[in-house]
């Protein structure tokens, strides 16, 4: 039996339109690459306990591997599991889908079947598809689940998508939410304006993946043309590597984007932050190497606040990059009020018993 977005409890169907920390969680393995559900279930109470109002599970920061590793079934579940048992606050569950047709239908028909709530569908299998299939491959998986649109960057295995695509996908009736993570400006735009032009706004929420322009990507509205009508909207939540760390601070910092727009607007030192997030990101996700260590780098915050045991991912050939180790010293100490150690520090004996 299929799930439809207004069959969703409306708890969670607003949480998720008025915009939330959604972080992409990570995979916890211990030193031999196998999985560890201890410190993953730690990282899921982290996330709850830090406002997170959401999780992201079997995306791209939880590693695509899992699937050959036959882990993506054990990994949903222990997340949605953990979340049920450690908080009574609803949290929107979002399970990462990628590969053919019949690939991202059968993950899309586990996780409705595991009670999450959306799925986030990665396009990077389908490379070399028309628009048309591809929307006919979206209108498919979302007839299992509702969908949260991916726009992958290509610089991690996406593939560009233009303006006409996302008026397409938008236009899906079961569509629900978009996370844009191209890294790109002019493709950023692309989304809002195939929303705007699908006349979606008001059903499909926006979401940053620009982990590179996060403060700016919600602090500042979008200007569109519809039909010689200026259309604005909004970026309304995150849906972050970079909010798999930090999470305490990530949460504080969206609050307080929220509370400036509904004020009338952010003022000059809340714009300004968003070039030292940027900064912390550059080193956390490798941008000297073209995003090579990007989960490496976010392990290892998790690594030195007790969270993770170590850094290891999958391939064994996924590590941090030259360099890189320095990048992320300097943007600890540079930018420590981002951090959150102290909130971890204090709760991490209780999110590993």
């Amino acid at each position: 039996m299929s799930l439809h977005w207004s069959d969703l409890p409306a708890a969670v169907l607003a949480e998720l339109r008025r915009g939330s920390v959604i972080p992409a969680h990570p995979l916890a393995l211990d030193a031999a690459r196998r999985f560890d559900p201890r410190r993953q279930r730690a990282l899921t109470r982290y996330y709850l306990d830090a406002g997170a109002g959401g999780l992201a599970v079997g995306v791209h920061a939880t590693q695509f591997a899992i699937r050959e590793a036959g882990l993506y079934e054990p990994v949903l579940r222990l997340a949605i599991e953990t979340a049920r048992d450690w908080t009574k606050t609803p949290a929107v569950m979002i399970a990462g889908l990628s590969g053919n047709t019949a690939q991202a239908r059968s993950e899309a028909q586990l996780a409705r079947g595991l009670g999450y709530h959306a799925g986030m569908l990665s396009l990077g299998a389908m490379k070399g598809a028309s628009v048309g299939e591809l929307v006919t491959h979206c209108a498919a998986v979302a007839g299992e689940i509702p969908l949260v649109g991916f726009y992958l960057q290509t610089a991690v295995g996406g593939i560009a998508l233009p303006a006409d695509f996302w008026r397409r996908f938008a236009a899906i009736e079961n569509v629900v939410a978009i996370k844009m993570a191209p890294f790109n400006r002019y493709r950023t735009l692309d989304v809002v304006r195939g929303v705007v032009a699908a006349r979606a706004e008001e059903r499909v929420t926006l979401y940053t993946g620009n982990d590179d322009h996060i403060v700016l990507d919600l602090a500042v509205p979008f200007d569109v043309m519809r039909d010689a009508e200026l259309v604005r909207v909004r970026i309304k939540g995150g849906l972050l590597g970079h909010w798999s760390v930090w999470t305490r601070r990530a949460v504080e910092l969206h609050a307080r984007v929220q509370a400036a727009v509904a004020a009338g607007g952010a003022d000059e030192n809340l714009l300004a932050l968003d070039a030292r997030v940027t900064d912390c990101n550059s080193a956390l996700f490798d941008v000297a190497h073209d995003f090579a260590g990007c989960i490496p780098g976010c392990h290892e915050i998790l690594r030195r606040q007790g969270l993770l045991e170590g850094i290891w991912c999958l391939d064994p050939n996924e590590t941090l990059s030259p360099g890189q180790l320095g990048e992320i010293d300097r943007v600890c100490r540079e930018h420590a009020d981002l951090c959150d150690d102290d909130f971890v520090r204090a709760n991490l004996a209780r999110w590993l018993a």
